[in-house]
């Protein structure tokens, strides 16, 4: 790693000139044979005040030239500066100590994996105070020497540096490194063995902190991490320090009912709160929220409450009298003691915003629908904004509240069978078009159509809503009426749609027999899918049996049908999906969709069968699908591949990883992945329902699109 590190010179030309040429020199060899430099480094900082007064290079070499005046002078350091390298405030580095033994680690301390503390480490100067906080540029010239030291041989030790980053604090009493402590920990930003992150929150930091020292000893607390950046683990440690303080024990790691009735009952909102605890909880909770509190958590102050309000105002709520605002405080502080951001955020829609304010407004304060929760602002449509919109349309459609819970149930099924098929006005009417907003967009055979903003809250019958509708229902292969049917209303609620209209499709994990294939032609199915392969063999426990058998395929097709071949092994596991069995079972398919006669450009189908976050989509199911693209390609790309799983699943890796075409799990509509996502572009089989077609015979319901995957018509040809 090529990276510039300033000479002494740089600096030691700022020195008295009386020890301007030992400051500018190159350092001594130690004198220390016991000098390894291979365990780590340790960060220090500059000590009490600010370096508002670093302004320029010129200054931050001066400064070091102080700190070298000093060491020398006191005589403890081997008469030369203490540390190996400083980094300043603009992120250049500069030679110290060297290479040489660095004695700025010290302390009566016990030795680390076997070595003392000057001996085994580095040690790094962070040219920051107190009351500073450490620039991006900083940091990363930071983690450019921890890489530079880590693979760079050191010449005098024969050795290159270890992987500990550790705080000058570490097994001693100071407060060295300051405000680098959240970085002083190997995974942190610096350390270049992960991927580059932005700088912490001191103050995210500092309630970390705070939360771990003030209740690691209350029954059931969970201590958190201190990086600086807020995690779940943070905020529900903050949510278990507020049910200490509300009598509740043991805490739990959830804001459950027991807590939103304990805050209900105390009445008391911050700017009347008496108890500094939680004062400092609620400050720490703005902070990690993203809003500015007391800097040191005590107290209740201008800022604090100014940035109160501006909450209430971003959720869509009206702080309003004491008597609002204090309704409304335990749903507050339930969301924000969450991960809910109420924020327009980095890929956030403005217009999405304003339905998820309305939806808070409305119907948890005004209304107070009993089972809702505040959704997020945040500008996604995600599956609580999902929930929160099903609750409201309930609401509206004259459910009683205490019945409204945000599923798709029967009652729920029936009331927009009735009263939300008619003719819709006001808030129903609302409430249709901002869900026709969240499945935008649409496609067409000419691209992509969008539903526009201006037609969400009319009144008005729009053109541009009709023909929005009507390409909707067309490219979800629904009715095309441009009306608010029940079909339309499922389709735009619920991954499965409604689950009781005709299907061409399906799938199944039994052998289709001559009888079978003639049963299921007489039922309307044309197509069927079927497994190319089991992972497991006869007799192992969980074997279903539900490979192909040999001469299957034809059977398939002399009833009448097509077929389309899935693969998937362990596919409910997320340890099944890395790019290495990607690019096995990617081979496996190969092989055996040829022994089943398949023709050249079929696409097999690989299955996700399981909720995959859309982090473990990144980390495992694209490079999984990588993984079998590269498998097929190996086996002289005679087959394409498709994706299936929930509609995030199958819109990423189709993005990422290249999927032709998409085998949609709807059915799992309480999946997260099929909540707050379109229906993919290249959508070709939507499962809407299982049931069982005969006994012991269970069936998959598939919606087969039109002009879509063709499958298999014929075996045997190339």
């Amino acid at each position: 790693m090529a990276i510039t590190i300033n000479p002494r010179a740089t600096w030691g030309q700022y020195a008295p000139w009386y020890l301007q040429k030992h400051a500018s020199d190159p350092p001594e060899a130690s004198k220390n044979p016991a000098w390894h430099g291979d365990r780590g480094v340790f960060l220090h900082y500059l000590g009490p005040g600010s370096t508002a007064d670093l302004r320029t290079e010129e200054d931050c070499r001066k400064e070091i030239a102080e700190v070298y005046l000093q060491h020398k002078t006191e005589g403890q350091f081997e008469g030369d500066i203490a540390y190996n390298y400083l980094v300043c405030q603009h992120g250049h580095i500069y030679e110290g100590r060297g290479e040489q033994r660095g004695e700025g680690n010290g302390g009566e301390a016990d030795p680390i994996d076997g070595r003392g503390r000057n001996e085994g480490f580095y040690s790094i100067l962070g040219m920051i105070r107190s009351d500073d906080v450490a620039s991006e540029a900083m940091l990363r010239a930071i983690r450019d020497l921890i890489g530079h030291l880590r693979h760079h041989v050191n010449p005098h030790t024969g050795k290159t540096a270890g992987n500990r980053i550790l705080p000058h604090s570490f097994g001693y009493d100071t407060d060295c490194p300051g405000n680098l402590h959240m970085y002083a920990r190997p995974g942190s930003t610096i350390d270049p063995s992960v991927p580059w992150r932005a700088p912490a929150d001191i103050y995210v930091h500092r309630t970390q902190k705070w939360v771990n020292e003030t209740y690691d000893k209350a029954p059931g607390y969970v201590i958190c991490s201190e990086t600086g950046y807020t995690g779940w683990n943070t905020v529900l440690a903050l949510t278990q320090g507020l049910q200490h303080e509300l009598g509740i024990s043991p805490t739990v790691q959830t804001f459950g009912p027991g807590t939103f009735n304990a805050v209900k009952k105390r009445r008391v909102m911050p700017d009347r709160e008496s108890n500094d605890n939680l004062l400092r909880l609620y400050n720490g909770a703005l902070w990690c929220k993203g809003y500015w509190a007391s800097p040191f958590l005590f107290g209740w102050g201008e800022e604090s409450q100014s940035s109160l309000q501006q909450l209430y105002g971003d959720m869509g709520l009206n702080y309003g009298t004491v008597q609002q605002s204090e309704a409304m405080w335990p749903h507050v502080l339930k969301s924000l003691l969450r991960m809910d951001q109420f924020r327009l955020v980095p890929g956030g829609d403005p217009h999405i915003r304003a339905i998820q304010q309305r939806l808070n407004s409305r119907y948890v304060q005004d209304v107070g629908i009993p089972a809702m929760s505040l959704v997020p602002c945040d500008g996604i449509y995600s599956r609580d904004v999902q929930q929160g919109l099903m609750m409201a349309i309930q609401y509206e459609l004259g459910i009683a509240l205490e019945s409204i819970n945000g599923y798709f149930g029967p009652g729920t099924q029936t009331a927009l069978k009735g009263r939300g098929s008619g003719t819709l006005s006001g808030d129903l009417r609302y409430l249709f078009r901002a869900a026709c907003y969240f499945n935008s967009p649409t496609y067409t055979a000419n691209g992509q159509t969008t539903y526009l903003p201006a037609d969400i809250s009319t009144d008005a019958q729009t053109g541009t809503h009709l023909v929005w509708l009507q390409s909707f229902q067309r490219f979800s292969q629904i009715p095309v009426t441009g009306h608010n049917d029940y079909t339309t209303w499922a389709q735009l609620l619920v991954s499965s749609g409604d689950v009781s209209r005709d299907a061409t499709g399906c799938d199944c994990i039994t052998e289709i027999t001559p009888q079978r294939g003639r049963l299921l032609k007489a039922n309307g199915y044309h197509i069927v899918g079927r497994y190319l392969d089991e992972h497991l063999a006869p007799g192992d426990e969980g074997y279903l049996g539900k490979a192909l058998k040999p001469g299957e395929p034809q059977i398939i097709l002399d009833a009448g049908l097509r077929f389309f071949p899935i693969f998937q092994y362990n596919g409910t596991e997320l340890g099944n999906f890395t790019r290495d069995k990607g690019y096995d079972q990617g081979k496996k398919a190969h092989q055996k969709a040829v022994e089943h006669g398949i023709g050249s450009g079929t696409c097999v189908y690989f299955g996700v069968d399981y909720d995959a976050t859309d982090e473990e989509i990144t980390s495992h199911v694209v490079p999984y699908f990588n993984g079998v693209k590269a498998g097929l390609a190996e086996m002289g790309g005679r087959y394409t591949f498709g994706v299936y799983g929930s509609r995030n699943v199958c819109i990423r890796v189709s993005k990422d990883a290249g999927a032709r075409w998409s085998f949609v799990s709807g059915m799992s509509w309480g999946f997260s992945g099929n909540l707050g996502f379109p229906l993919p572009e290249n959508w070709s089989f939507n499962q809407i329902h299982e049931y069982e077609f005969q006994a012991g015979w269970g069936l998959d319901h598939n919606i087969w699109r039109d002009g879509s995957d063709p499958g298999v018509s014929a075996v045997g040809q190339e």
